[in-house]
């Protein structure tokens, strides 16, 4: 009888996790003929790595150092591995599936147990974890290569669900797991994102400690804390050789104190711990930009978008005799994005529906859990306007500590990423309990209906107040004339329109499923069904526009991601010992083959950069 019941209750939780590795290599499926992903980022990785990679295989012996980048740099960011990291082993272990595959299984599974910790049924905890899986953002990283932000991310909901157990007074399980989760958060080595969750824990903390201090239950408050902060001690412990490694490099990269006294125009240089202001929030969120959270080509979308045979676009190429293939390839790049930032590859898209139901979450959903969640959404976003919104970034940067290290402030993002989505399926568990009356369910949804669509129909009716110039288009003028210019600004209204009708449907969608389950027309499970089909539809479908099966090539392709020229196989007949400085490329190519002056990187030696 007990066997009985013990396989009934882990049965659902084993589908779950099955299905979990079923959409993760359907969304990547060329994985399974051999094919990987072509990554922009992992390809300079490689191409920086290459002379690492060939010392180990010729010798056995990992190596620190490496001649083949900037004059020479150490290793310690470039991959370089450590004896006896056993935690490692263990996160090995977890990304069993095939690259990418990997990272949006690790999404889900983390996310499915932070909310499982969080005391949600298990099938509304499969939901959640599709939602802040497929969000685009979290897509798009994989996309361009951005694998240890991900692998961070991955691990962040793990690292969240320790320390609710711990102050839920499940010390034992809360330490174990906290310290494990950290441990794994920390592999990952994304220094930048592991300090976004620190701002979001200080939050989380922040909203226990004000429930503490009015349940009078500060003891076990600081007793909770007390056990945490043994927790991460731990799990530096776990990565000490890594963490050592890299705070000897940090002191010595571009994320250090400049020894510069003067611009190269001879003009003071303003002192600075860090990287400049100006580099930091070069990456800054546009204010009008946050609503492609919500409705996902507001302002463009990416930086070039396929907008089709029927756009202004491929008629004016059309018009100007260029044959019809050609136009269509041309059509495929258009430069639709018209947001503030310099390259954006997608929109950090969260989803209508997931938008929808955070907002109806908003009007159930009471005490601390509702605020630490509102918090963090509310902080990652204002501070990811940086130089948008000034003040804020200017007094993190100068008085938050290390929060000068880091570049691409927009980044932080992630916090609100993870938020949405978790009080989103609270919204819905709070639907199908008792907590509240139908009476005041059915007002918070016409209060949702109200504040949701009605900022998509605002966005219709005032499409002419906005001008959709973007900041390159002075050389898309210059290069094609005035002409191209109002077929892209036409283009760009057409997104523009079509996202936005698209939102409105969703939520009208959303709103009528939540509305039948009101009325009894609709049970519980075929809600939850509802839901599922509508979230993958809005995200995975524009998630496809951006990673996709055309990004996969031939694993030689990955491996083997540059080719000698040749000046390439001249140089190499040379075996004395020389520098190459490669004018005509701005990437890791040069360090691929040779001991390259050049090279790329994100975080170099600041005095050879300098």
């Amino acid at each position: 009888m007990f066997m009985q019941f013990s396989i009934k209750k882990v049965l659902p939780h084993f589908l779950v996790f099955v299905g979990f590795i079923l959409l993760s290599i359907a969304y990547f499926s060329p994985v399974l003929k051999g094919k990987q992903i072509y990554q922009s980022d992992i390809k300079q990785y490689l191409g920086m790595s290459k002379q690492q990679t060939d010392f180990k295989a010729s010798t056995g012996e990992e190596t620190y150092w490496t001649n083949s980048a900037f004059g020479g740099m150490p290793t310690f960011q470039l991959g370089a591995k450590y004896p006896h990291n056993y935690i490692k082993k263990l996160d090995l272990a977890l990304r069993f599936l095939p690259r990418p595959a990997d990272y949006l299984f690790l999404y889900f599974i983390g996310f499915y147990i932070l909310l499982l910790v969080l005391k949600v049924d298990y099938k509304l905890a499969a939901l959640g974890a599709l939602a802040f899986g497929f969000s685009t953002y979290l897509i798009i990283i994989l996309g361009v290569g951005h694998n240890s932000k991900a692998h961070a991310i991955g691990y962040m909901p793990l690292v969240l669900s320790g320390i609710i157990l711990t102050f839920r007074r499940k010390y034992i399980v809360g330490f174990l797991l906290t310290t494990v989760a950290m441990g794994l958060e920390l592999v990952s080595n994304h220094p930048q994102m592991t300090y976004y969750l620190m701002l979001l824990v200080m939050i989380l903390g922040i909203a226990y400690l004000v429930d503490a201090y009015k349940k009078k239950i500060l003891p076990h408050y600081f007793k909770s804390v007390g056990i945490l902060v043994v927790a991460v001690v731990l799990a530096l412990g776990l990565n000490a050789t890594s963490i050592m490694a890299t705070k000897e490099y940090a002191a010595e990269s571009t994320r250090s104190k400049s020894e510069l006294t003067i611009n190269p125009d001879g003009s003071p240089k303003e002192a600075s711990s860090g990287l400049s202001k100006e580099y930091i929030t070069t990456y800054s969120y546009g204010i009008l930009e946050s609503f492609n959270l919500y409705i996902s080509r507001i302002t463009g979308g990416g930086n070039h978008e396929d907008v089709g045979k029927d756009s202004a676009s491929y008629s004016f190429f059309i018009g100007q005799g260029v044959p019809a293939l050609q136009a269509e390839r041309y059509v495929k790049q258009t430069p639709t994005y018209w947001g503030s930032q310099p390259i954006v590859e997608a929109p950090a898209y969260v989803g209508a529906v997931v938008i929808f139901l955070f907002v109806f979450a908003l009007f159930l959903v009471k005490g601390r859990l509702k605020w630490w969640l509102v918090g963090g959404t509310i902080f990652s976003l204002l501070l990811s306007y940086g130089k948008n919104l000034g003040f804020l970034t200017d007094f993190f940067i100068d008085y938050f500590p290390l929060y000068n290290k880091f570049r691409a402030v927009s980044s932080i993002q992630v916090i609100l990423e993870l938020c949405i989505p978790i009080l989103a399926i609270f919204g819905l568990s709070r639907l199908f309990n008792n907590f509240e009356k139908d009476e005041e369910k059915l007002k918070a949804l016409k209060y949702t209906i109200g504040i949701t669509a009605g900022i998509a129909v605002l966005f219709l009716l005032s499409k002419s107040a906005f001008n959709f110039v973007g900041a390159n288009d002075g050389y898309y003028k210059q290069s094609y004339g005035q002409q191209f210019m109002d077929a892209l600004r036409d283009d760009r209204k057409m997104l523009f329109t079509q996202d936005t009708l698209r939102t409105l449907v969703l939520v009208l969608l959303s709103a009528g499923t939540i509305f039948m389950f009101l009325r009894k027309k609709l049970s519980e499970t075929l809600v939850i069904v509802a839901f599922a089909a509508l979230i993958l539809f809005d995200l995975v479908s524009v998630d496809r526009r951006y990673v996709n099966n055309d990004n996969f090539i031939s694993a030689l392709q990955v491996k083997k991601p540059y080719q000698a020229n040749k000046a390439d196989l001249e140089i190499l007949k040379d075996t004395t010992h020389f520098r190459v400085f490669d004018i005509t490329d701005g990437t890791a190519r040069a360090s691929y083959f040779h001991n390259s002056l050049g090279g790329y990187h994100a975080a170099k030696l600041k005095r050879y950069n300098e």
